[in-house]
């Protein structure tokens, strides 16, 4: 299984969390997972609501669940809310079916983790992981519309 550096889920963290400070964004909750889904960094923001870590781990995690960034869950939600809601039941209910999980895959194309953000809307979330995955030199890939 490739592997997520802690050096690059640290440049994908703080690379998120200054985009979102550059687009004056609400307060954020960021959580980088590797592969088989253990948190390799994570950060919340001062003034974030309760559970924001856990959205955004739930967004980072269903990506990996599933092999699809989580805009491509959100449609999937759309047109099989049952297959979804069986989904998140066998994740333990940690699965976020909205933009914002977006997987992180190396220069071959393999997933090597996943981040997920949230604190503002789910295109500026998607925007701030895709932004610290590719300072990171790797490729974002959020799913689908």
């Amino acid at each position: 299984m490739p592997d997520l550096s802690l050096n690059a889920a640290q440049t994908i963290l703080s690379t998120a969390l200054d985009h979102c400070r550059k687009g004056n964004f609400k307060p954020m909750a960021v959580v980088v997972l590797d592969a088989r889904g253990a948190v390799k960094a994570a950060a919340t923001e001062d003034g974030t609501s309760l559970k924001r870590f856990e959205v955004a781990h739930g967004k980072a995690y269903g990506a990996l669940s599933l092999g699809m960034g989580s805009r491509s869950i959100f449609k999937r939600a759309k047109e099989q809310a049952f297959f979804v809601a069986a989904i998140s039941h066998v994740a333990g209910g940690a699965l976020v079916p909205v933009p914002g999980g977006v997987l992180i895959r190396d220069s071959g194309g393999a997933v090597i983790g996943a981040v997920g953000i949230s604190g503002d809307t789910s295109e500026n979330d998607e925007a701030a992981a895709s932004a610290g995955i590719a300072a990171a030199g790797l490729t974002a890939d959020p799913g689908a519309d």
